[in-house]
């Protein structure tokens, strides 16, 4: 098992480097000049060449492609991730100071949407065509088709303005520095980033476990005289959390990115809003080096699924 997870690492390396070269030369390729997307209008037109030249040259939008492409990868490998276009700030500083809430937020909304999501589809699966199937079945179609800032805009009405239990955005009031201090600004925007994964996980979790109930194996355990529940959990669940586990690995890249949506209805100051202001502003330093720790994650994701599945499903050759 080793040797395959070791194997899997070094298959990453390459993958990395491809990677890499696209989201480089992709967002090369974008329309119009990197120092005009940084400046204001007011400030590019009052410029004179030799201004504009001159900042070119500090920050090596002067050097053909392959050379920054190099320059570029070889700081990201000692740390350096350059700095912001748009607001002259060190990336990583950036990053150490978004990327941690964002993690927050995101870890708190996956594992409720989660450890709920299986037990919901564990239920309705169980339970099917009955009341409870229904019920669940109905939510979960309702969870998926409302997008995530609806519901984010009817938990601030309700919840912050009319009966004003909860703050409408933000993570911290002035002066608080205490973790439970931040709890109350954590609900709202986990509830409304949970509902969408855990109607999602509710569904996938109800249609792999009917379909692991049909096998013959099911039958065969039920007709040796096991009682229901343990069919149920040791033998049908367990065996249909290996296409579960796909849908639990690739959602790790919504740790890094996968919260703008959320963010952005509750002002909460996270790496989705720092994608979004980024994108906004042409700031390319910080569009590529999110954009790299999005695709680096995605490829670690896809990784986990091979890796978990061959540790769930013994008939999954390693060698």
């Amino acid at each position: 098992m080793l040797k395959y997870i070791a194997r899997k690492i070094v298959a990453m390396i390459p993958k990395i480097i491809v990677i890499s070269l696209i989201i480089f030369f992709a967002l090369q390729a974008l329309p119009g000049d990197p120092i005009s997307r940084s400046v204001s209008p007011d400030t590019w037109a009052k410029m004179t060449p030799e201004q504009l030249e001159a900042l070119r040259e500090s920050l090596g939008l002067n050097k053909p492609l392959v050379v920054q492409y190099f320059s570029w990868a070889g700081k990201l490998l000692k740390g350096d991730f350059g700095y912001s276009l748009s607001k002259g700030t060190n990336i990583r500083e950036m990053l150490a100071g978004r990327l941690p809430y964002t993690i927050e937020l995101a870890i708190w909304g996956v594992l409720f949407a989660n450890l709920f999501g299986m037990f919901f589809g564990f239920i309705a699966a169980i339970r099917k065509n009955r009341p409870v199937d229904y019920g669940l079945t109905t939510l979960s179609i309702l969870g998926i088709s409302v997008p995530d800032f609806f519901f984010g805009i009817v938990f601030i009405l309700f919840f912050a303005l009319t009966l004003k239990v909860l703050p409408t955005g933000g993570r911290m009031s002035a002066g608080e520095t205490g973790a439970f201090s931040r709890v109350k600004y954590l609900v709202l925007p986990v509830l409304t980033l949970s509902i969408s994964l855990l109607a999602t996980m509710t569904r996938y979790t109800r249609g792999s476990m009917l379909d692991v109930l049909n096998k013959d194996y099911i039958k065969t355990a039920r007709s040796k005289g096991l009682g229901e529940f343990k069919v149920n959990v040791k033998h049908a669940f367990r065996n249909a959390l290996t296409p579960i586990m796909v849908l639990l690995c690739f959602r790790l890249p919504m740790l890094v990115s996968g919260t703008v949506v959320v963010e952005s209805v509750y002002n909460y100051p996270g790496m989705g809003s720092m994608i979004l202001d980024a994108i906004s502003s042409g700031d390319m330093p910080v569009v590529m080096i999110t954009t790299m720790i999005v695709a680096i994650v995605t490829l670690v994701a896809s990784n986990l699924v091979d890796i978990f599945t061959a540790l769930l499903d013994p008939r999954v050759r390693l060698d």
